[in-house]
């Protein structure tokens, strides 16, 4: 069986080399390429492909904007950031975003093969700075969770609530409580995970 193949790619010689070297190879087979976000948008929950590789930086909408729209409606299909720069920022970003593994356009043809095969076969692509700026996320979201954990349910409600801008007379009219109970258990909140403010209430709690 081939593994069906779909480029995301602005560069128009890349990606019509990259459609010839993939065609050429057995196994793979790649017949739809895209030059921008937009119509892979469009076109690409109408196909059953298997591996997408998708361009970071493309014209409008960029790739890690492109692969989170999509991971949510085809979740058949996998993606392999391509980027011209080993930018770790960028690369992370793409894997929070859904994305399962990121090649550099300089890799040689073989190597991209690899990734795509890898990546069909359930791996992941990537070198070890990336591998570890996932594991740390991985264990800041476990410390924070353990830190809601800390928290009754009407306390989780309110820093919630606190989270998206409201202020205490409007958590108080949303919960049917007094502003002066939110206060108070803002102060409780504030306590049990020991801290002096709402910014560092939010960013002990919830990842960014």
């Amino acid at each position: 069986m081939n593994i069906n193949v779909g480029i995301v790619e602005d560069d128009k010689d890349l990606r019509e080399n990259l459609m010839l070297f993939i065609n050429q190879s057995e196994g793979f087979v790649c017949v739809h390429s895209f030059s921008d976000a937009e119509s892979a948008l469009v076109n690409i929950p109408k196909l059953s492909l298997d591996v997408v590789l998708m361009d970071i930086h493309l014209p409008q909408k960029d790739g890690i904007t492109c692969v989170k729209s999509l991971v949510e409606i085809t979740p058949e299909t996998d993606y392999v950031m391509c980027t011209s720069f080993e930018d770790t920022e960028m690369v992370f970003k793409a894997l929070k975003a859904g994305a399962k593994g990121y090649i550099t356009k300089t890799s040689s043809p073989s190597k991209i093969l690899e990734a795509i095969y890898d990546v069909f076969h359930g791996g992941s692509p990537m070198n070890s700075n990336i591998a570890r700026k996932v594991v740390e996320s991985f264990q800041t979201d476990l410390k924070k969770n353990a830190e809601l954990k800390k928290l009754t349910e009407r306390e989780k409600e309110i820093l919630a609530l606190l989270s998206k801008g409201y202020r205490y007379k409007e958590i108080a009219s949303q919960l049917f409580l007094s502003t002066e109970t939110v206060r108070t258990h803002v102060r409780n909140i504030y306590v049990k995970l020991q801290v002096n403010s709402r910014t560092d209430a939010l960013n002990k709690t919830y990842p960014k």
